[in-house]
């Protein structure tokens, strides 16, 4: 439990505060539309449906401020840099950034689907007041007031329909698009969509321009009415409700006629001024500018300078790029204008910072991919020409924060650690430089024999040069291979007493099958019982549940003891 509040306090503060700013302006504008005064002749033909609609629509405001943050990139990665000196809790928030995104849209999606049922029933209510007689008080507010003026129903005749009110009105056209946007984002946004089928994701995401758009204009009509203050000195629904039979024949304010009670006038009504606007204009000049500066680092010049084909149908780019500054761990997102103009894919970068290139492993794993495999290989001498933007921010970036790290990667999840062990390497060259981390535990789990080959060498060198400095120690390194034959395993049995492993050439053995993470972790906390680890992993869901759950059940309940603080790698 120490643990859980170490690692998600911050995070549950962040979540309590946005659902209690949620259900304050739900029920505020709830309340302010049931109670107001000038909105009682209002809710005389609309009934609670009002308040219920104008309640979500709060919340939609809301949210709709907020969901666009967490996919400005370059607005986190500048966030991350400045909260540097800040508590891990609170800099472990950005990396929550799209898992809040996605809460964000669920919410925008059930506040639109109470939004849209509250609205249809204020459109058959308004369709019942305009065919009521005029001797009622709806027959008589539905008949009050001209197309541009103080009309309250804006179905304006007997002879129009409950469509026409949806499908001819700004609101009711933009409403209907906005929800179409809505439905498509939403659906193409579920882990099988975006898994088996990324362009369809990619491409109906991009909805989002069209679902702003459409929020921007969606209160220009002024569908929903009061009445002007004026209207409710000379007209108070408290005091002339009873009255309307003799108030109905009132024109307005300059009616000479005498009567006793003088004092209730016909009621005159005007629109809401759009507020929506106000709420999102920040957030998308926001995300305007993000997509200026991204566009503008995408089209400098990227120099490819190596390729690489490794085993298990993995390619490593080396390139260059003038301005061009990274930190471990992070990432970039690469444009091949010859396989696709439009499409954008991340990929963590496996170089190390102190090298004068930046490289990324791809490993193939759908039709994109494939394609930009197919095209480097069939080029080879003359590569085609490549887009990057980044580099971005994540978790990794502070692996040397821990006094204590552990570096979980699974298949081709390897490659941001493959960043930090370089980097790493680089360190022990250079004898001035003082690490906090004082011990690094890598974990690499593979299902084939091929993904260690071209992730060997590096780790050779790493053997080499812990050796060389005395610092041999420093980095324990398992390799797991999850899925292998006959013939490897008698090879292994065989071979059990050769000092270099027969599958990976590394003095240290490859496991076979997957790890015992309740033996590791009891491991590392029994022999760093002081200490802060830091796991970061990169890899499947299910592994990231396992580990989590070890570094709470681990964790020491004494916060002066050894706490285990989980991080995920997060696109």
């Amino acid at each position: 439990m120490g643990n859980w509040v170490a690692n998600h306090w911050f995070s549950a503060v962040v979540l309590i505060a946005w659902l209690g700013l949620n259900i304050f302006l739900f029920i505020y504008y709830f309340m302010f539309f049931q109670n107001q005064k000038q909105y009682a002749y209002t809710r005389v033909l609309l009934g609670p449906a009002l308040a219920w609609a104008r309640g979500s629509a709060a919340c939609l405001n809301f949210n709709c401020l907020l969901i666009l943050l967490p996919v400005c990139r370059n607005l986190l990665s500048f966030l991350r840099g400045t909260c540097s000196c800040c508590r891990r809790s609170v800099r472990k928030q950005l990396d929550h950034n799209l898992a809040f995104h996605k809460i964000l849209g669920y919410t925008i999606a059930l506040m639109t689907a109470v939004h849209t049922i509250a609205h249809l029933f204020n459109v058959e209510r308004f369709y019942d007041g305009a065919q009521s007689a005029n001797n009622t008080l709806k027959g008589m507010l539905s008949s009050m007031g001209d197309d541009d003026g103080d009309w309250v129903n804006p179905i304006r005749s007997k002879r129009e329909t409950q469509s026409s009110l949806c499908f001819t009105t700004i609101a009711g056209v933009s409403g209907v698009v906005i929800t179409l946007a809505l439905i498509l984002m939403i659906t193409s946004s579920t882990e099988f969509i975006r898994r088996c089928y990324f362009e369809v994701f990619w491409y109906t995401h991009h909805l989002f321009v069209i679902f702003f758009a459409g929020l921007l204009i969606h209160g220009v009509g002024r569908i929903v009415r009061g009445q002007t203050s004026g209207s409710l000195e000379s007209n108070s629904y408290d005091s002339c409700y009873e009255k309307y039979s003799i108030w109905k024949g009132k024109k307005g304010r300059d009616d000479d006629d005498d009567h006793d009670d003088e004092e209730c006038l016909m009621p005159s009504f005007q629109g809401n001024d759009p507020m929506t606007w106000k709420w999102i204009i920040a957030p998308i000049i926001i995300y305007i500018l993000e997509r200026f500066l991204r566009f503008y680092r995408s089209q400098q010049r990227v120099v490819v300078i190596k390729t690489v084909s490794h085993p298990s149908k993995a390619l490593e780019i080396q390139m260059q790029k003038r301005g061009f500054k990274m930190e471990v761990g992070q990432y970039i997102f690469i444009n091949c204008p010859l396989v696709s103009r439009l499409e954008w894919h991340p990929f963590t970068l496996t170089s190390a910072p102190e090298e004068d290139m930046f490289s990324v492993h791809i490993r193939s794993a759908g039709d994109w991919t494939d394609s930009l495999i197919k095209v480097f290989q069939e080029n080879a001498d003359n590569p085609p020409c490549l887009q990057v933007d980044g580099p971005f921010g994540t978790a990794s970036e502070d692996v040397f924060k821990y006094d204590v790290s552990m570096l979980v990667g699974a298949g081709i999840g390897v490659t941001p650690f493959a960043s930090i062990l370089k980097s790493i390497w680089y360190k022990f060259q250079n004898e001035d430089h003082r690490l906090k981390t004082k011990k690094i535990y890598f974990y690499w789990i593979c299902r084939e024999t091929g993904a260690f080959a071209w992730f060997a060498d590096l780790l050779r060198s790493l053997e080499q040069e812990m050796i060389s400095s005395g610092k041999d120690g420093f980095l324990n390194y398992r390799l797991f291979l999850t899925s292998w034959d006959s013939s490897i395993a008698g090879h292994a049995i065989i071979n059990f007493d050769v000092a270099i492993d027969t599958v990976t050439g590394l003095k240290q053995k490859t496991s076979y099958g997957r790890p015992n993470w309740e033996n590791e972790f009891t491991h590392v906390a029994e022999t760093h019982p002081w200490s802060t680890v830091g796991v970061f992993l990169c890899g499947p869901q299910a592994l990231g549940k396992t580990l989590q759950q070890c570094c709470h059940q681990h964790s020491s309940m004494d916060p002066r003891k050894v706490q285990f603080y989980f991080n995920k790698e997060n696109f």
